[in-house]
């Protein structure tokens, strides 16, 4: 018998993504409200700290970018090739620019960006979705990479509604609130899901295999909080060393 659908209130990205939040309440609660998270929609979050995590974050998406591109390769459908294609195409040529963006108005340019020396917690997230990547199959490297998307979509989403009107964050809150984004994403979730049935059934989580799948999406859950610490980390002086 198919369990249940879980509740996932207004952020519908499909059953596989739910199913995933579900087996991790606790972690997906620490990541998607992170004190780092709630300092942007209330704008105290220090400006140092965001320009910290923007800086990291760009050298994540290189990272991440990668990762995407081994969802081409590992594909069995053109459907999922295309969709790891656009992701690809979606970090580097969109969402990296909001960064650039950021930044450039910082005077911390692209170059700098790119040769910024990454945190512990960068590298530990980001060669953990390449492992995944390596070593797993397609529903490993899904499993890994769910939890930065979606995430950061359920977040734009609350903070899009709740957020102060005034808020410095206004422009981050956008981008990942947007119908663009938001659209990508539940187009991605489509295909996760058919991509769980097409190769586990249409009951999933029965299958000996998810336990698995739920350990690798709760794990980079975990990474991600980890990352929103590492921002909350940054300091005016950190920032001004990027700059030298």
């Amino acid at each position: 018998m198919t369990t249940p659908l879980p509740d996932s209130t207004e952020h519908d990205y499909g059953r596989t993504v739910a199913l995933w939040r579900a087996g991790c309440e606790a972690e997906w609660a620490a990541y998607t409200r992170h004190a780092f998270v709630e300092g942007l929609s209330d704008g105290t979050l220090p400006r140092a700290a965001f320009l910290h995590y923007l800086v990291q974050d760009y050298v994540f998406l290189i990272h991440f970018s990668r990762a995407w591109s081994m969802g081409v390769i590992k594909s069995e459908t053109l459907e999922e090739m295309k969709t790891c294609a656009r992701s690809v195409n979606g970090f580097v040529n969109y969402e990296m620019n909001l960064h650039i963006r950021t930044c450039a108005a910082e005077e911390i340019d692209e170059e700098t960006l790119f040769n910024a020396t990454e945190e512990f917690e960068n590298l530990a997230y980001t060669r953990y979705v390449m492992d995944a990547g390596l070593q797993g199959d397609f529903l490993d490297l899904l499993a890994a990479l769910a939890p930065c998307c979606f995430g950061y979509a359920e977040i734009g989403t609350r903070l899009s509604v709740v957020a102060r009107s005034d808020t410095p964050y206004r422009a981050w809150i956008d981008t990942y609130a947007g119908s663009e984004y938001q659209g990508a994403m539940i187009e991605l979730g489509q295909m996760i899901d058919r991509a769980i049935a097409r190769r586990l059934g249409s009951s999933p989580e029965t299958c000996p295999r998810w336990p698995e799948l739920q350990k690798r999406f709760a794990t980079a859950t975990r990474l991600e909080a980890a990352f929103w610490s590492m921002g909350l980390r940054g300091r005016q002086d950190t920032v001004q060393a990027v700059t030298s």
